[in-house]
Parts: structure tokens; C-alpha cells; sequence
């Protein structure tokens, strides 16, 4: 049997028969929705470096032990700091895997055995790990990532809200402001502020008016 070996891009992305083809700005290039909304969460998670777009062939047998191949959608890397190991993946839709579960087995084991060798972890993503209301809330914060505020307005919000010790959006406006105009101005800051982690939130809620927000500490 052959052994693995690696490639800079084992496998070229083109147009496919399902969904969409296209590019997440400074992420890489996407061959469906799920792999796009999986690309657009990434991006906005603090702890995320890069991806590796199919960055190797597996080569192993499949039940039969006749030689197959396997390229996974991705190699994921963290920032170095968070002590999180790579995660080699695959992108799958929980209907493609039901279909198709006995084939894929095999690869996803050979992959499992050649992610640990390398001091990797494995994983599947499904809509289930990915359309969550994480993604709703990074597709809704990700505009105001690079908006520009104010030191000084940056330093009163924050200050504000670490005298409140913590709030919600709603609140933390009415302190600010008391005109119904000004809040209204103001609430873009609060969502620019989350977007870039100054203010904290738990994400994996919906974000609304009434989420529970502190100031994160860095």
C-alpha cells in the first residue's frame, strides 16, 4: 500500500454541481454554501491563522483492500498561542454522509490515523457544527470589523460599562445617551466594539438588544 504524501494543493478547486464556487476574501476558495458559511465563521474566530486548502493525499484500502485515495477539504492552523493543534477536515452535508456513509468511512478513518501521526486532530463538519447562531452573529458583526472609533469614545463606552459591571445593549445605550437620535447613533459603536472583542458577548446566542455584554479584558 502506498504511503501518504503531501501536496500544496492535492486537489484543484473548480466549479461543481452543487451550490456555489467562489472566494472568502483572505480565507481561500470555496466549492459550496456550507464551505463558504464554514470560511466565514472561521474568519471571524479569534484564534484562527489560516487554512491549508487540500493539503494532502491519503493513500490507503478501502474493504475490499483495493488502493483508494482521499484529499480532505482542508488543514486548519490556530494562532500559536491558544494551544490548539491543527485540525485536518472535511466539509459534508449530513445528507452526502448519510448516502454515502460506508464509503466514506474508510477514508475518514485513514485520515483520523494519518491526522495523529502527524499530531493533528480530524473532524467532519456538517451544517449542524457550522449553521449555528455563531455564524449568524460573525455574518452580522463581520462589516463593522474594521470600522474606525474614536479613542476617546472607545475609552468612555468601556469605562461605562465596566461600572455597570455588565449590561445589555440596550441598557448600556440608555446610560450613554438620553436622547432616542443620539442611542440610535451610538448602537453601530456597540456592535463595532463586539465585533472586535473590546466588549464581550456570548456569541453562541443570538445576538439581540438584551444579551448580556461585559467588558473583555485584555
Amino acid at each position: 500500500m502506498s504511503k501518504p504524501f503531501h501536496s500544496s494543493e492535492a486537489r484543484k478547486i473548480g466549479i461543481t454541481n452543487r451550490s456555489v464556487s467562489g472566494v472568502v476574501p483572505d480565507i481561500g476558495s470555496y466549492e459550496s454554501t456550507l464551505e463558504r458559511d464554514f470560511m466565514e465563521r472561521l474568519r471571524f474566530e479569534p484564534n484562527f491563522k489560516k487554512i491549508t486548502p487540500q493539503p494532502i493525499t491519503i493513500h490507503y484500502e478501502n474493504h475490499s483492500q483495493k488502493p483508494r485515495s482521499y484529499t480532505p477539504d482542508g488543514l486548519l492552523f490556530f494562532k500559536e498561542d491558544c494551544h490548539i493543534r491543527p485540525i485536518l477536515y472535511e466539509i459534508k452535508y449530513r445528507e452526502d454522509f448519510k448516502k454515502s456513509w460506508r464509503e466514506l468511512l474508510p477514508k475518514f478513518r485513514a485520515a483520523k490515523k494519518f491526522a495523529i501521526s502527524r499530531g493533528w486532530s480530524f473532524k467532519v463538519f456538517t451544517e449542524t457544527d457550522v449553521r449555528t447562531p455563531y455564524l449568524d452573529n460573525a455574518k452580522f458583526l463581520w462589516p463593522y470589523k474594521h470600522t474606525v472609533i474614536e479613542k476617546e469614545m472607545e475609552t468612555h463606552i468601556l469605562s461605562l460599562l465596566r461600572d455597570l459591571q455588565e449590561a445589555d445593549p440596550d441598557l448600556l445605550l440608555t446610560a450613554l445617551c438620553s436622547s432616542p437620535y443620539n442611542r440610535a447613533k451610538m448602537i453601530p459603536i456597540i456592535w463595532t466594539l463586539i465585533a472586535n472583542q473590546r466588549i464581550d458577548c456570548d456569541l453562541d446566542q443570538p445576538l439581540t438588544m438584551s444579551n448580556r455584554i461585559w467588558v473583555k479584558e485584555i
